[in-house]
């Protein structure tokens, strides 16, 4: 008797070449549902419905195709136990050699602007998964593909053993409850937020594809890989690389500080921006008039630092700004595009890595830490601060240009790790402590970074000042103007240095540490 294969599938990827390959090649027999059958019949491969073979009617609009037990039946024998095949002969079930499932487009549905509840739940599959994992738990008897990917290995193991090895048997098997639960957990998600958007969930589940082995993790002796949550690859899953080695895992994490910082300057009413970071901290960042002078003002902030490092810009990149990137060694550049006249610059600096991401202000939704015996999951970090919002405490009122150098250095600091401590003037920093275990250290750091440019500078720190000492010796440096979250019991204290000193000190009433 022929082999028999079960083929349902959502994505017709690759679906004709597949069933024209078991039928000639390998002389399967084909039964098949809905659209599945449609669309092999008119590639002429012969082809048996599910519901001729069932003799049972697809019915309530197609919700029920699949789940009989004809097919459930097919899937489930072992083909090492008598009864199991007496079973078989008994219902004349034939027993399914291959089942070839992929799923409703549950995440491309819920991807939609327009989408309602409704729809959402009219594409949760239910026959699918249900196969799925039937044919996965006997994957000692059948083999299931659930990815258009699996079909050109499936047809080798064909050819070359004749049947499938256990080992890829196996490893397909895998793939099938990894496919199930991704989308349980998709779908578990967005019911989830509907019903309370506002609270994270009882239950958190972080499932993912690989998408690349890398070399090492942090260090050498660290195994790495990258993985995509979902189907639809977004975020760097669908980052284009348009030149340079591959990226390492350090690279990816960079990369990510960089497009989140960038991300504080995206849109038509932003002038051009650049920020280069080293080890995920910002070393410099600058607006400018054109994004030229913006790169050049942000790597002038900290040129020593800035060798060997991580280059987002917020425009699309044009040869001037290339030339300009290719007078130093840089390990990747970001960019939301980049025009053919820069493409051909940067093609000189082959190793450098090149990546565009049209949409740098993709988000991450939530943000994990891994912890002994579970994970930490926070919502990511990107409120959008307005400066009316914030409190001058001070006598002296800051000019409008005075908030909107003080809305820039508060951008930058929200970015720099804990404690933070950002100069700035005319939209650049000039000086940066980052990390630090005292907010004094971090303050004399950047201070001295910043030297003679601190007179008329402004300065913004991550948390309060505990005490005055940090106003005093940024109005001794001739800072102007600091902005702070405020909220010490000692503020009194900055404020009234503050007011003795003539500084404008403005409060925001919000924190961002970044540990």
């Amino acid at each position: 008797m022929a082999r028999l294969a079960l083929l349902s599938v959502s994505d017709k990827t690759g679906l004709v070449d597949l069933g024209r390959s078991l039928v000639e090649e390998f002389q399967f027999d084909i039964i098949s549902s809905g659209g599945t059958a449609k669309v092999l019949q008119e590639a002429g491969i012969p082809v048996t419905k599910v519901s001729d073979y069932t003799g049972f009617p697809e019915i309530l609009g197609g919700r029920v195709k699949t789940l009989h037990p004809r097919v459930h039946g097919g899937i489930l024998a072992r083909r090492d136990l008598p009864e199991h095949q007496q079973d078989l002969e008994a219902n004349e079930i034939r027993p399914i050699d291959l089942v070839v499932v992929n799923l409703y487009p549950f995440e491309a549905t819920i991807a939609k602007a327009d989408v309602t509840l409704a729809d959402a739940v009219e594409n949760i599959d239910i026959g699918g998964p249900a196969m799925l994992r039937a044919s996965a738990k006997n994957f000692q008897h059948l083999t299931v593909l659930c990815n258009p990917n699996q079909y050109a290995d499936y047809l080798e193991q064909l050819r070359q053993h004749g049947d499938p090895s256990f080992e890829f048997r196996r490893d397909c098997a895998t793939a099938g409850f990894w496919h199930t639960c991704q989308y349980d957990r998709a779908i578990a998600t967005y019911l989830n937020q509907q019903a309370n958007s506002d609270s994270l969930p009882e239950q958190f589940g972080l499932a993912g594809s690989q998408i690349q082995a890398l070399r090492y993790g942090e260090n050498p002796h660290q195994k790495a890989a990258w993985y995509q949550v979902g189907q639809t690859p977004r975020g760097w899953g669908a980052a284009e690389k348009l030149q340079g080695k591959e990226l390492s895992y350090n690279n990816l994490v960079d990369l990510e500080a960089a497009r989140r910082i960038i991300a504080e300057f995206l849109g038509d009413d932003q002038p051009p921006a650049a920020a280069v970071l080293k080890h995920t901290n910002p070393c410099g960042v600058a607006l400018g008039e054109s994004l030229v002078q913006a790169y050049e003002r942000a790597f002038a902030a900290d040129s020593v630092s800035a060798f060997g490092g991580i280059v987002a810009l917020n425009r699309c990149l044009d040869a001037e700004t290339a030339t300009a990137m290719t007078k130093t060694f840089l390990e990747c550049v970001i960019v939301p595009d980049c025009d053919a006249a820069a493409r051909e610059v940067l093609a000189k600096k082959s190793k450098l890595r090149v990546l565009t991401l049209a949409d740098l202000n993709v988000g991450t939704g939530e943000t994990l830490k891994a912890i002994a015996g579970g994970f930490l999951v926070q919502t990511a970090d990107d409120l959008v601060e307005q400066t009316q919002d914030w409190q001058v405490v001070t006598e002296k009122q800051p000019t409008l240009q005075e908030l909107e150098e003080l809305l820039f250095a508060w951008k930058v600091c929200k970015h720099v790790k804990s404690n933070a401590i950002v100069v700035t003037k005319d939209r650049t920093t000039l000086g940066i402590g980052a990390g630090q275990m005292n907010r004094v250290g971090a303050a004399k750091i950047a201070l001295e970074q910043a030297g003679e440019g601190c007179q008329g500078a402004t300065l913004a720190s991550d948390g309060f000042f505990p005490f005055d000492d940090s106003v005093r010796s940024a109005a001794a440096a001739g800072i102007t103007a600091i902005v702070q979250p405020g909220g010490s019991i000692r503020d009194k204290d900055s404020i009234a240095a503050a007011n003795e000193l003539g500084v404008v000190m403005v409060f925001t009433g919000v924190r961002h540490f970044l540990h």
